[in-house]
């Protein structure tokens, strides 16, 4: 190889020159493209686009000039870079739905929030807006510093004024790399309180600055829920915070309800989110919703969503809270550019040098000022001798040849400096009159002040503060506006107990899985025999199979014939109205073919030690801890492993010492302490509570206590009281004792219950008829009577279903009321019916 061209070769280290050529393009991405400068809050591209404009008069009060003019007197001078990136930020600076506060009053086809792209930079025209000609003032009073640009050819400024806080008034995000920024906008007026409140303590804390600045404010509003994220973000300069739209649910005369969504999360796009909510519709994983519109006008926004009749508003609202972006998460980044370093700031750094550049830019501007007037005052004292020496002046002019000369000659003659000379030969003879010289006096006096003024503030940083409040305060009243962001205090957000409010309810589900929330008070006390009211529509096939009372806010467990355990909270059942069939229960879980519903248990809190006993249509019975059923997947788990010829019929908690009584169809019971049965897992099968004559099964088992009753219900809706005392404890696994007289006016056993005096018994027949009535209006009895009659049942019906409720004291109030429904002659029916009943023999003990 010649050695001229083995000169030119460089031996390298292509690990250290990767190292190198990389951190130079990354620091070249960080500094001069995406990330802003704390100071105002630009980037470069967008702080060339407001410096240009300034530069070519397209100021606020001026007519607006085509975007393509704007875009090329930018890339032509300071931003080397594709009209597309210098058009889509200029674009963006004119969308009230992405500025807070916009930067660019835009004339034209700007886009929209439903991801519409602007109209092509030919087409639209924009100017300054009013509040962006803030950025630029008093940038030609030497506020700043320039540089040059790209091709040495131009000057353009580091920074721009800035007299707003525009980083955290209009936010910032950007890629960079190896990182990130993304500051939310924020109130103008809130900001400025927090500026103006460290101005005047420096040793003011976050906490204390919250109280100015609550949190970010967002064009699009909506709502932040939670505070927690925005403290962590002020105070460390990460954080997170949850947006949710703003919905309302109005009811229609027709009974039917309907969300009105009129605010959406920042950056949401709408189009795309009503498309994603149509297509949870369409494939069935959001249920209830009949019809969706978007109203939206030039007046707001308006996003209707009409629920169908037996759906729950609330809950149906939650589901969209979760599938789409009617809730978003907004992660907030606080890095800017710090003396040209990339920072991770907190709120009190980003308000600090945002305060230290405005102290800097009134200085400067100061000076300039300072140095204006001294120019000014150094004149007119040059003005003021002259005056004095006019006659020696004049003379002296007119007897030099050239303007060199009498420069010159004034300058050694009465000791002026060259611009002094300069300006006394400029003098107009008018300046010689007597008007005109008191003026000049007057002007000279004033400059003296100002400029004894001026020195003042620069010798007194709290002077400069008062100038930077006041300017401040300012810029507050001329374009300071309403917050739109509500922020919640509740951070408990992922919960839905946020939105339903905590109440009794009565959850009732048929045979055919449909299930339905009512308030407790929907029922009132009857006198046993009555003929109740509707409680709730059904089909001929179906009737209600379970019913029990609960909180809104409490788990339900719900236990299959299949031994499965599914879970749903109180308040994600809908509520629905007295006479509704209801929604289906596979709508709320994912049961399987096949599988229903045969035991439900509410639970308040899953604890170590209380105990769920299961029993089965075979009497077979297990004890399982309540802890192995605090995470329940949707898919739902095992509870007990059933047998194929078996099913899952009861389950109730207990805190491990009770008793328990089983009650078979054929009128047999069996009493045994729960600790007769081990403890076992949770896909145990269990082990024999009761053992059952040919053709009999379970129809209840319940926790028994002393100085309780047991209640029994048949078919044809006869029941009866018996003390507690009469069931003797026996061991598990035998046949157990009589507990009814089984006839053919009474029927089968339905339902074994134990309870109290204070208990309030609701009966429901197989067609849908429910009763509410006082245990203590039914007749005590041994436990070999067939006992009295309930609730009247028709024709070919019988009774479906039994719960006890607590007594509710309102009902008293109405007893009276509810009673004159009653047939008279019903009534003294039934009293003879009583009669008979205690007259039946005894049978014998098995």
């Amino acid at each position: 190889m010649p050695d001229k061209e083995q000169s030119r070769v460089k031996e390298i280290n292509i690990s250290q020159e990767m190292r190198t050529s990389f951190l130079d393009y990354a620091m070249s991405v960080i500094v001069s493209r995406a990330l802003p400068d704390v100071r105002d809050g630009l980037k470069p591209v967008h702080r060339r686009i407001l410096y240009a404009m300034n530069e070519l008069g397209m100021t606020s009060d001026k007519a607006y000039k085509k975007s393509a003019r704007i875009v090329g007197e930018v890339i032509g001078k300071y931003h080397p870079h594709g009209d597309s990136a210098v058009y889509e930020t200029m674009v963006r600076m004119a969308q009230d739905f992405n500025y807070r506060y916009m930067l660019i009053d835009g004339h034209g086809n700007f886009g929209s929030i439903d991801g519409d792209a602007a109209a092509a930079m030919r087409y639209t025209e924009a100017r300054m807006s009013k509040i962006s000609m803030e950025m630029v003032r008093d940038i030609n009073k030497d506020t700043i510093d320039y540089q040059d640009n790209y091709d040495g050819s131009e000057q353009e400024p580091k920074v721009l004024p800035a007299r707003f806080p525009n980083l955290l008034v209009n936010g910032a995000s950007g890629i960079a790399v190896g990182m990130a920024t993304n500051i939310p906008p924020h109130q103008l007026g809130e900001v400025i309180d927090g500026i103006l409140a460290l101005s005047k303590n420096p040793d003011i804390s976050i906490p204390e600055l919250m109280e100015y600045i609550p949190g970010p404010d967002f064009p699009t509003a909506a709502e932040i829920v939670g505070i927690s994220g925005i403290r962590k973000a002020y105070q460390t300069g990460r954080g997170s915070i949850t947006l949710r739209a703003k919905a309302n649910i109005e009811e229609n005369a027709n009974g039917k309800q309907r969300i009105i969504v009129t605010e959406i999360p920042y950056q949401v796009n709408k189009a795309k989110l009503i498309e994603k909510i149509a297509e949870l519709v369409r494939d069935k994983k959001i249920d209830g919703i009949t019809d969706l519109r978007d109203e939206s006008d030039r007046n707001g926004m308006r996003i209707v969503i009409e629920v169908r009749r037996d759906a729950n508003a609330n809950v149906l609202l939650n589901n969209l809270y979760k599938q789409t972006a009617f809730q978003t998460s907004f992660g907030i980044n606080l890095l800017a550019l710090v003396d040209g370093q990339p920072k991770i700031l907190n709120l009190k750094e980003c308000l600090y040098h945002y305060l230290e550049h405005q102290k800097v830019v009134i200085r400067r501007r100061t000076a300039f000022e300072l140095r204006k007037a001294e120019a000014r005052a150094h004149i007119l004292e040059g003005l003021r001798i002259a005056l004095d020496h006019i006659d020696e002046i004049i003379a002296l002019i007119r007897g030099s040849r050239t303007t060199e000369i009498a420069r010159n000659g004034l300058m050694e003659q009465f000791s002026l400096s060259y611009d002094q000379a300069q300006a006394i030969l400029d003098m107009r003879l008018q300046r010689l009159t007597g008007l005109e010289r008191d003026k000049i006096e007057n002007e000279y006096a004033e400059l003296i002040k100002r400029i004894a003024e001026l020195k003042a503030i620069l010798a007194d940083e709290e002077k400069v503060l008062e100038i930077i409040r006041g300017e401040l305060l300012e810029v507050k009243e001329r374009f300071n506006d309403e917050r739109r962001t509500i922020i919640s205090i509740d951070e408990n957000y992922l919960e839905d107990e946020d939105l339903i409010p905590r109440q009794n309810v009565v959850i009732t589900l048929t045979h055919n899985g449909y299930i339905k929330r009512l308030p407790i008070s929907t029922y009132r006390s009857q006198k046993r025999g009555g003929r109740g009211i509707q409680g709730m529509g059904t089909n001929e096939d179906d009737f209600v199979e379970h019913l029990f009372t609960t909180n809104s806010h409490h788990t339900i467990l719900f236990f299959t014939n299949k031994g499965k355990v599914y879970r749903l909270k109180g308040y994600e059942i809908p509520e629905l109205g007295r006479t509704a069939k209801g929604i289906p229960i596979i709508n709320l879980l994912q049961i399987e073919q096949g599988e229903y519903i045969t035991a439900v248990i509410p639970v308040e809190e899953f604890v170590e030690d209380w105990y769920l006993f299961f029993t089965t249509r075979e009497g077979i019975s297990k004890r399982t801890s309540l802890s192995s059923f605090a995470n329940i997947r949707k898919g739902g788990l095992f509870a007990i492993n059933v047998r194929e010829d078996d099913e899952l019929m009861g389950v109730r908690l207990t805190d491990g010492n009770r008793d328990i009584i089983i009650g078979t169809k054929n009128g047999m019971s069996i009493r045994f302490h729960e600790t007769d049965v081990r403890l076992m897992g949770r896909t145990a099968t269990g082990v024999k509570g009761i053992t059952l004559s040919e053709g009999d099964r379970v129809v209840g088992m319940e926790i028994i206590e002393e100085h309780q009753d047991v209640l029994i219900v048949t078919e044809n809706g006869y029941g009866k009281r018996t003390a507690s005392e009469e069931y003797r404890a026996q061991n598990r696994g035998g046949k157990g004792i009589r507990t009814c007289n089984i006839t053919d006016k009474n029927g089968l056993v339905v339902s074994l219950k134990v309870v109290s005096d204070e208990d309030d018994l609701m009966v429901i027949t197989a067609d849908g008829v429910i009763i509410r009535m006082h245990v203590n209006g039914i007749s005590k009895m041994g436990r070999h009577t067939q006992g009295v009659m309930l609730i009247r049942v028709a024709e070919g019906g019988e009774v479906a279903t039994v719960a006890r409720v607590e007594k509710d004291e309102d009902d008293e109030e109405t007893e009276q009321l509810e009673q004159t429904e009653l047939d008279t002659n019903g009534t003294e029916g039934t009293e003879n019916e009583e009669k008979e009943e205690l007259e039946v023999e005894n049978d014998v003990e098995e």
